[in-house]
């Protein structure tokens, strides 16, 4: 073999290499993600009003008008989202969090075999529809220190179909309070 195969052989071999840098430096131009401004995400937090609660709570319908459109069937398929941490059946075992058979009316932390977090314990009373829904919307805002971990139910209606649902798991439920006595303005003529 001569020097001139040897240069020709080089040469492809070269030809090669430089066309493939082409092409990458080509593609890194057209398909080159745009870097963010700032790294991250963004965590939407929500506006704190001076009375220390978040401004979206206090804009939003009491419960009472809520459960009136309640349904326990779409509470049944929101509380899915619970049954990581939750069993809902009557007798039912504790997880994560204890069973929830009964809660509308039960007394705070006193469900049998679940080790309930002092704040809880500490809190005390029973489990009233308001007591709930101020719970299912923000746990540690109601009970800070509490060990439940969810971030809440922030929409209304959702909330009250969950009520709903809950109110549906005793052996006797409890009445669901009416718009009406909430005192909403509406007085018959």
């Amino acid at each position: 073999m001569d020097s001139f195969e040897v240069n020709k052989i080089l040469g492809a071999i070269l030809g090669t290499c430089l066309c493939l840098l082409a092409i990458n430096i080509a593609a890194g131009a057209i398909f080159a993600p745009e870097k963010p401004a700032k790294p991250g995400y963004d965590v939407a937090v929500p506006e704190q009003t001076p009375s220390g609660k978040p401004a979206e709570q206090e804009k939003q319908q009491p419960i009472e008008q809520l459960l009136a459109n309640a349904d326990v069937k779409r509470g049944e398929n929101s509380a899915k989202k619970c049954q990581a941490c939750h069993t809902f059946n009557k007798g039912g075992r504790n997880l994560v969090g204890p069973n929830l058979w009964g809660v509308v009316g039960r007394a705070r932390a006193l469900e049998a075999g679940f080790n309930y977090s002092a704040a809880m314990k500490g809190k005390g009373g029973n489990w009233t529809i308001d007591d709930l829904n101020q719970f299912i919307t923000n746990p540690r805002g109601f009970i800070p220190g509490t060990n439940m971990t969810f971030a809440g139910i922030p929409r209304g209606s959702e909330r009250a179909d969950v009520i709903t649902y809950l109110n549906s798991l005793a052996d006797n439920p409890a009445p669901l309070p009416k718009a009406a006595e909430a005192g909403d303005g509406a007085k018959p003529q």
